[in-house]
């Protein structure tokens, strides 16, 4: 059985003068536990096909089903709340909000997520432990705490991404 399905996508962009079509009638399936690689040339729609699997854009036609869950039906809210619950996102370049301190940029999901019972001294929690495994692999000579009051503005470069 298959953990995420697409069937019959199209996708194309109009807000150019010429529309581009990127794909049409994509159809593709993964099971559970297969390992998978979006590989091609700059341009062919990896990122494309990616945002549409993920929630984060919706196809012109077609239909995504993941883990039982077809996207394609989900409402602007639902596929909010799908994406907050279930995915994570790891971009090419780093999305942090400059404002905010290593360790509540990765807390964030959590927090938006409190309505659903998660509590904000857990969602504190949670992050504190990826932050220090990502830290293992950031610059050695700092501790953990001075990394974190600093924040990610101050981290190295490859630290940030492993954020």
């Amino acid at each position: 059985m298959a953990f995420l399905e697409a069937q019959g996508l199209s996708k194309t962009y109009r807000n150019a003068e010429v529309p581009v079509s990127v794909f049409e009638n994509l159809t593709m399936s993964v099971r559970s536990g297969e390992m998978l690689a979006v590989v091609g040339p700059s341009g062919i729609g990896k990122s494309t096909l990616l945002h549409l699997l993920g929630g984060l854009d919706r196809p012109d036609r077609g239909k995504i089903v993941v883990a039982d869950r077809e996207l394609t039906t989900m409402t602007n809210d639902e596929l909010a709340r799908w994406r907050n619950r279930s995915v994570g996102f790891v971009f090419q370049f780093h999305h942090l909000l400059p404002e905010f301190s290593a360790v509540e940029n990765v807390a964030m999901p959590g927090w938006i997520d409190e309505p659903s019972g998660l509590p904000r001294r857990r969602a504190d929690r949670q992050p504190r432990s990826r932050n220090q495994r990502a830290s293992l692999r950031s610059d050695a000579r700092m501790s953990q705490e001075e990394r974190t009051d600093l924040g990610h503005r101050h981290a190295q470069p490859g630290a940030r991404e492993s954020l």
